[in-house]
């Protein structure tokens, strides 16, 4: 009998919760990153008690769980012995979800090495029994990329610690918001014609996403996962050549024309990646060096423990366009890394424009107005002005524009807009972008609403820059002529879209 996804969960979910090993309490690190985020909610609806080291407690509030009861946060960074001894001190089971590459750029081995290192360290006398590892498939093949190489090196970390230790190797994760899969998107969306390096006729294993949070999440009742090395894959294996073309047929586009040459280098097609999608070069580099690597499973020990239904790659490929299609991504790669740190906006020279208006509109509506900035909705006016900006950051390694926003209308703390990074929030009264684009200087835009009388609100737009030095200075009076421009038509186009929401009773009055 064949048993469908939806019959299999419905039945997992009315089994008993988690109890092997008396596993009742986990910690998780790197809870607010792309795996990490969809893990979390999995463990809750089971009845454990799930405990989360993050730099950032203010990047949970935007998920739905982060006030579950059984829900534990502690603040902190994995370098912190103490603190992470004191996250894992009650556990039972810790996920090692966390990886550099997103914050450290080409640093990114070393102080992969340096985390791992520390919290084998912290863990060491703690009642913690298990580590679980998510690393990458082709980490035991020759030639490794330093990506691959790295994930090696951390596995080989987490397996000198005195816990159990379970690594699972997966490749190409296919998800809604996950890095290699918009990579995958924007090129076939973008490229009818792909010059492309040799590497696309390599083999590979891709992994639906929900397929690796239940192998994540049923090792702990499988006693045989730990102390294992787990490959993990889905039901095909292609080369990437062919996984376009299967983007191309669910996109509804015909089939895309691709020339592989050996001339072109990781560092070219990272450039080159850079420019088509919305992952900036720090992070393709070494998502591109890792694909000459053959990644497929060794063996189906995976399945042998944990049976279960697994997608397909057309059925993965579809679900998660599904989720992009009706806006709901439950996390992004974008969201993951370190939030910046608030500028020092005391001190030293800072350049402002303020613009205020009063808005015949309620501060809910206002607000509303306010949080559809970016993406696909724009600046309210001078696009191609953001466009050009976006191009230009995009050419000299930023994020440019194209790295959009999870939500069309729903923003929160430490979300990505385009090369903006929320690091202020407040729904209904405040929102601060901070900038991430490439600068001479700190740069942000920030956003107020208040209560005015007769139910109406006043919104105060500033934005602020502190140069460093004199080509931060200059940078400022040759864009200081464009704010007449741009920064009036941002206020006002959120007037009139609040006004519009306000007669329209869209949103709440």
């Amino acid at each position: 009998m064949v048993v469908s996804y939806q019959q299999y969960y419905f039945h997992r979910s009315l089994e008993s919760p988690l109890s092997s090993n008396n596993i009742q309490h986990v910690l998780i690190c790197g809870a607010t990153g792309y795996v990490g985020g969809r893990l979390v909610p999995r463990f809750l609806e089971r009845g454990l008690t799930v405990r989360c080291l993050v730099r950032s407690p203010e990047k949970l509030r935007a998920f739905p769980w982060h006030d579950h009861p059984n829900l534990e946060v502690i603040e902190g960074n994995l370098d912190d012995v103490e603190t992470v001894r004191r996250s894992a001190e009650g556990t039972h089971a810790a996920y090692y979800l966390v990886h550099a590459m997103i914050s450290a750029g080409g640093d990114y081995a070393q102080r992969d090495r340096e985390l791992a290192t520390s919290f084998v360290e912290a863990l060491k006398g703690t009642s913690c029994q298990r580590i679980v590892y998510l690393g990458g498939l082709g980490e035991l093949g020759p030639n490794l990329s330093d990506h691959l190489a790295s994930r090696r090196e951390v596995a080989q970390i987490l397996q000198t610690s005195d816990c159990a230790v379970t690594v699972f190797r997966a490749a190409m994760i296919i998800g809604s918001g996950s890095a290699s899969f918009e990579i995958l998107r924007y090129l076939v969306e973008r490229l009818p014609i792909m010059v492309t390096p040799k590497w696309v006729k390599m083999e590979t294993q891709p992994i639906a996403i929900r397929d690796v949070l239940r192998y994540l999440v049923e090792c702990l009742d499988v006693p045989e996962t730990a102390g294992s090395v787990i490959d993990i894959g889905g039901q095909d294996v292609f080369s990437y050549q062919d996984l376009m073309q299967l983007m191309a047929k669910a996109l509804g586009l015909r089939r895309r024309i691709i020339v592989p040459v050996p001339v072109l280098t990781p560092k070219l097609s990272s450039a080159w990646i850079s420019l088509v999608t919305p992952v900036n070069a720090r992070i393709a580099r070494p998502l591109a060096e890792g694909l000459r690597n053959r990644t497929v499973c060794r063996n189906d020990v995976a399945q042998q423990l944990m049976p279960g239904p697994l997608f397909d790659v057309q059925d993965a490929i579809d679900a998660a366009l599904g989720k992009l299609k009706v806006g709901n991504i439950e996390t992004r790669w974008s969201t993951a890394g370190e939030m910046p740190g608030d500028p020092e906006w005391s001190g030293g020279k800072v350049f402002q424009d303020e613009r205020s208006c009063v808005i015949d509109a309620s501060p809910q509506n206002t607000f509303a107005a306010l949080s559809r900035i970016g993406g696909r909705y724009g600046y309210w006016g001078g696009d191609w002005l953001w466009w050009v900006r976006g191009l230009m950051d995009k050419a000299i390694g930023g994020p440019g524009l194209r790295r959009g926003r999870r939500h069309p209308s729903e923003l929160s703390y430490g979300e990505a807009v385009d090369f903006w990074r929320i690091n202020g929030y407040e729904d209904g009264s405040w929102l601060r972008l901070h900038a991430e684009m490439k600068l001479p200087g700190d740069a942000e835009l920030d956003f107020q609403v208040h209560p005015h009388a007769d139910g109406k609100s006043e919104l105060v737009q500033t934005a602020r820059f502190r140069p460093r030095g004199l080509l931060g200075i200059a940078y400022w009076w040759a864009v200081y002529p464009l704010h007449f421009f741009v920064f009036p038509n941002m206020v006002n186009g959120i007037k009139r879209d609040a006004e519009t929401l306000q007669s329209n009773g869209t949103a709440s009055a």
